[in-house]
């Protein structure tokens, strides 16, 4: 995740899809072109060397400088290409994020500021073309007149040649259909550099996102989580750690709920748990083997996670709670969502199961996309269960209901329940309150309220009191 939070979702897009036509047509048609420029070069310069040692170099003399100015400029134009792709991903970027987010923008009525950022994006990128084009001039340009150079050294040697009887006017006529193929090939192959240098520019960015690790899965999963020793920084905040040599041991088939002040990590636990990011130091241990050794792919298969802002896919519902298992049948999917308690509002739907969310799903309400997420979970039938305030969007009554159907899902399986609400962590058997980076407190929920001045209790009376001022 800590790539994803340095690199923005347009730019991305820009290289699954610039970047990887640029690479795409280097080794296509500018592979084909240049190797058959190369193929006409090499025979053309033979046939020279046959006809005339004495002339063959003199128009080898054309190659050193060129050869040199054509190595700085092939490194220029990679720099460039790679700077003009990030120009590009950064357009794509500010686009967007922008229309993505265009009722925000109307609502502040900032189309115009906005166009004019796209602006100054696009203008950034045209200065980018234009250092590319005046570079390109240059290369093209100096090799051509070097080779027109060349041509009039080899005709003025040449016709002193014919006059003092050393080759005929035939010979220096076939020398100079020779050159001129030899010059066109030459001006492919210069061409076949330049491409291909951007293509390499772009190829940089793209083997960044190919690179993966591998890692081993594990025949079963007990459910024993061990935190040891962590401490982490989100790599793109500032350096104030979110945690601090933090340790807590899960045993199999436990449901610990993790609380603590706003702020103290809670859902960062969470996101170390799925391996969204690694810890700077210290390790997390999955039935006794680091996290870091396992396949992320297969790791996350084995959790159900169900986020306190669930996030649905353009798509069908049923789409949506198969997500997670993609071969489950239409009855599995109705019987998740009964058990979610969110057949009934499905139901009432034209198309019941085959109804459209829309884009970020802006055609159900939050209690619905909760509903749905959690129906998503329970088809998946996750070994380790993460959630992160999953009820938070309900009313009292499909609360009730969906925490009846939640208790159902965590027994037998190791949970870990994100709680910012205290009254939805009673019936778990273990809470660990998170305090200054640490586990502060960790206990049973009676246990803990027992302690005098302790961070958990304090959290309890708050919110007590909260709900006392607000009724």
């Amino acid at each position: 995740m800590a790539f994803f939070d340095r690199n923005r979702t347009g730019e991305l897009i820009s290289r699954l899809s610039t970047d990887t036509a640029i690479v795409g047509k280097s080794i296509t048609n500018n592979v084909s072109d240049g190797l058959r420029a190369l193929a006409t070069a090499a025979v053309g310069s033979t046939m020279m060397l046959y006809v005339s040692p004495k002339l063959t170099g003199i128009m080898m003399l054309i190659i050193p400088p060129v050869a040199i100015f054509g190595i700085v400029y092939g490194r220029y134009v990679k720099t460039l290409s790679r700077k003009t792709q990030t120009a590009v991903g950064e357009i794509t970027k500010v686009s967007e994020e922008k229309i993505s987010a265009i009722r925000t923008v109307q609502a502040f009525a900032k189309e115009n500021d906005e166009a004019k950022r796209y602006g100054l994006k696009v203008q950034d990128l045209y200065q980018l073309a234009r250092k590319e084009a005046l570079a390109s001039g240059a290369f093209f340009g100096g090799a051509g007149l070097s080779g027109n150079l060349a041509v009039l050294a080899v005709l003025w040697y040449g016709g002193s040649m014919v006059m003092d009887n050393v080759i005929t006017i035939g010979e220096l006529a076939s020398f100079m259909l020779y050159t001129a193929y030899v010059g066109t090939s030459l001006g492919g192959m210069t061409s076949f550099y330049s491409e291909i240098m951007k293509g390499v520019g772009a190829s940089d960015r793209l083997f960044e996102l190919l690179y993966r690790k591998r890692g081993k899965s594990l025949p079963k999963i007990e459910g024993n989580i061990r935190f040891e020793d962590v401490s982490f920084v989100y790599p793109t905040r500032d350096k104030s750690p979110i945690f601090k040599n933090l340790s807590l041991d899960v045993k199999p088939g436990t449901i610990v709920a993790v609380v603590g002040p706003s702020g103290s990590g809670k859902s960062t636990l969470g996101s170390l748990l799925l391996r969204y990011y690694d810890p700077d130091q210290g390790n997390i241990y999955v039935d006794g083997t680091n996290i870091k050794d396992l396949n992320m792919h297969w790791w996350r298969e084995q959790v159900g996670v169900v986020s306190q802002e669930p996030i649905l896919f353009h798509g069908t519902i049923a789409e949506n709670i198969s997500y997670g298992c993609e071969n489950a049948t239409m009855d599995q999917i109705k019987a998740a969502a009964t058990r979610a308690n969110c057949a009934n509002f499905i139901e009432s739907f034209h198309d019941k199961y085959d109804t459209v969310v829309g884009e970020r799903s802006v055609a159900l309400s939050g209690g619905q996309k909760q509903r749905i997420a959690i129906a998503r979970a329970l088809l998946k039938n996750p070994s380790v269960l993460v959630l992160d305030e999953a009820t938070s969007a309900l009313d009292s009554e499909s609360e009730l209901l969906v925490q009846g159907a939640l208790n159902e899902l965590m027994r037998g399986r190791t949970v870990f329940t994100i709680a910012h609400r205290m009254s939805s962590i009673r019936s778990a058997d273990l809470v660990a309150c998170i305090n200054d980076g640490h586990i502060a407190e960790l206990g049973t929920y009676n246990e803990l309220l027992n302690i005098e001045d302790g961070v958990f209790r304090r959290l309890v009376e708050l919110q007590t009191m909260n709900s006392s001022d607000r009724s």
